[in-house]
């Protein structure tokens, strides 16, 4: 890489901060860390055009958990655990929609239901047998009820003829999020280098370096918040996670408003535009989608349209107009690691599928934790 005296004198030297990552964790941590530091020279260094893990790639759920998946935490977490969770996935909404405004982020309170297959009445009932044991667990972060038993709505098929609702689930428009969280970065004098790969990072006496093609940078302090991809750069327990999606063309009449779990959270689908937009389908093929690599595949595909045929839209026509996919990072645990890793070297990874949720409080963490004057 050849660059000129003013290209490396006013890009690549002096960094205060650098982050790796320019999802909602990078960017968030950048606002926080300006925040902190008004004089500091802070630089995002960002592997594609976009970002290129999940945050302009998810389906735009403000959601943090439905009553199945939290059902399935407290096999595994204590419950002072599951709620410490479902706080931080509700403070980090909260702090995202006060960050950008509902108005930039397009951001509705619509409510989220839960659908059963009507094959198997068995998850339902524990559900429906759990429900206000949930609900005791939760009302002190909501002051209410959380979920309820309703009719399921709007002309489902194939499930069972009763949903679990959740009245303070929302939905916004990720491109939207994501313009205005950078714009918001940008206008705070943070640099956002794309295309610029980190590849490794080594150590230098007490600086870290970064390495970016042929290129090594020295800089005071690194925050690593690349989270499905952090199996490149860390050593953590996360490991990566691809969700594909598709999106139908608009849709004339479209009666479906809100955000939809379906067969314990497996399957996810909201309205947006006149569409709905559809993904899961990772447990068909849970070894091909533990991977840090984009694409689709037919398995997977195929089942979409079915259920969309079947089950979504089982009375109306519909074309398909694009399909996608996004990295996630999670692990055994569902809590997130925001830790120093190395000398001045930190890492905010793993987010369970709860980007959208937790990252605007990981990123600030994040920045605290860099920030902090004790050192390994």
């Amino acid at each position: 890489m050849n660059l000129s005296y003013w290209e490396h004198t006013s890009w690549f030297t002096s960094i205060d901060f650098a982050i790796i990552g320019s999802g909602i964790v990078g960017l968030s941590c950048a606002l926080e860390l300006r925040a902190l530091h008004p004089q500091a020279k802070i630089a995002v260094f960002e592997k594609g055009i976009l970002p290129s893990g999940a945050s302009t790639k998810n389906a735009g759920f403000a959601c943090f958990g439905s009553m199945s998946e939290i059902l399935q935490d407290l096999e595994t977490h204590t419950p002072s655990e599951v709620v410490a969770l479902i706080s931080a996935r509700l403070k980090g909404l909260s702090t995202l929609r006060a960050t950008l405004t509902d108005q930039r982020i397009a951001y509705t309170q619509l409510g989220g239901y839960e659908l059963f297959p009507d094959t198997d009445s068995a998850v339902f009932d524990t559900c429906f047998k759990n429900l206000d044991t949930i609900n005791e667990l939760l009302f002190p972060i909501f002051n209410a009820n959380v979920f309820s038993v309703v009719d399921t709505p709007f002309g489902f098929e194939k499930v069972a003829p009763k949903a679990i609702f959740n009245k303070f689930e929302g939905q916004l428009d990720t491109g939207k999020m994501m313009t205005a969280l950078l714009e918001k970065v940008t206008s705070k004098g943070v640099l956002i280098l794309n295309n610029a790969p980190v590849t490794a990072i080594s150590q230098k006496g007490t600086l870290p370096v970064l390495t970016i093609d042929s290129l090594t940078v020295e800089v005071k302090n690194i925050c690593i918040a690349t989270n499905g991809f952090a199996k490149e750069l860390l050593q953590e327990e996360v490991q990566p996670a691809r969700a594909q999606v598709l999106i139908t063309k608009p849709i004339k009449d479209l009666a479906i408003k809100g955000t939809f779990h379906l067969d314990c959270g497996y399957y996810y689908f909201r309205n947006i535009d006149d569409r709905i937009l559809f993904g899961g389908a990772r447990n068909l093929d849970f070894d091909k989608e533990n991977t840090s690599q984009t694409g689709l595949t037919p398995i997977i595909q195929n089942k979409l349209e079915q259920l969309l045929t079947t089950t979504i839209l089982p009375q109306t026509p519909f074309e398909i107009d694009t399909r996608w996919s996004g990295i996630m990072g999670v692990g055994s645990q569902k809590k997130p690691i925001v830790k120093q890793i190395h000398p001045n070297v930190y890492c905010g990874v793993r987010l369970g599928g709860m980007g959208v949720a937790i990252g605007s409080i990981i990123g600030k963490e994040l920045a605290e934790l860099s920030s902090k004057k004790e050192q390994l």
